[in-house]
């Protein structure tokens, strides 16, 4: 993958392997930053060049399940516990005590998890459109428009119905899901070809949706509140999550602030680059 001034290497954590992009000085603040689905760390690819400028030590990791990186069988390898669990094995096999930690997309509930349960191992956190699992089961109670929003959740439930319907015609529907909800020319046709690519190895689709359907039949505890300063931008234009789940998020956080975009879609890192690395570059140097 042609994104200049990554490294790309396998880093081997005790329960799997994680395939690694890492860019800028080692001697930074390091930074590790977690795509969402169904994304992988090409996702990053305007924010890893220009974090990497300002100093910054960028460690963007295939999660689990994801492109390059290992793909354990069985829901329970995908409960949040153990998608935050390798963010803290990643750390430690870099011999880091803190991070500061960027989330979006599920990428994002994986980093309100880790940052909710250890506190101490966070110095910063930022989140791209992605709700604190904590407050996402009594919005939607409130709130029956996020239901409806939430619709896809339920086809993905379904073993090998969502895998052949996501797959077929090299991932149509995907390809089109990516190109509906954002704004014209955030994703280019060569951007299209590497996610089809990474989709396409082999049983990447069936953990990519694991992570849905763990989420939903396993048992998980409440966390607690997000006592690190925590930023949270947010596109307003998102098809999939409305944006009184990021107010709701912040009111569990003890300080933190959103950042609004109002033209931009879920996609805001792709849309808006120039501002999104702006407001990360002020927050985690």
């Amino acid at each position: 993958m042609d994104v200049a001034g990554v490294n790309l290497r396998q880093v081997a954590l005790p329960e799997v392997r994680l395939h690694v992009a890492e860019a800028g000085p080692e001697s930074g603040p390091p930074t590790i930053l977690l795509h969402g689905f169904p994304e992988f760390w090409f996702g990053w690819r305007h924010q890893i060049g220009p974090l990497a400028e300002a100093g910054l030590r960028v460690i963007v990791p295939d999660q689990r399940g994801y492109n390059r990186s290992d793909r354990p069988q069985g829901l329970s390898a995908y409960h949040l516990d153990r998608l935050a669990g390798d963010v803290l094995a990643l750390a430690d096999a870099y011999g880091l005590p803190t991070i500061r930690l960027v989330g979006h997309d599920w990428g994002g509930l994986v980093a309100w998890w880790l940052a909710s349960r250890h506190p101490e191992r966070i110095e910063r956190l930022a989140i791209l459109n992605a709700p604190h699992p904590g407050i996402v089961g009594a919005y939607m109670r409130h709130h029956p428009g996020q239901w409806l929003r939430s619709v896809y959740v339920g086809l993905f439930q379904l073993p090998g119905l969502s895998e052949r319907l996501l797959t077929a015609d090299r991932c149509r529907a995907l390809q089109h899901a990516l190109t509906s909800t954002s704004r014209p020319g955030a994703f280019s046709a060569a951007d299209l070809d590497r996610y089809v690519e990474a989709w396409l190895q082999p049983g990447a689709m069936t953990a990519m949706l694991n992570w849905y359907r763990a989420l939903v039949r396993l048992p998980r505890d409440e966390p607690a509140r997000v006592r690190v300063p925590t930023l949270i931008l947010w596109g307003k234009q998102d098809t999939a999550l409305q944006s009184g789940l990021a107010e709701a998020s912040l009111a569990f956080c003890d300080a933190g602030r959103i950042r609004w975009y109002e033209r931009a879609s879920h996609w805001l890192a792709h849309e808006e680059p120039d501002s999104v690395n702006l407001e990360l570059t002020r927050f985690l140097s």
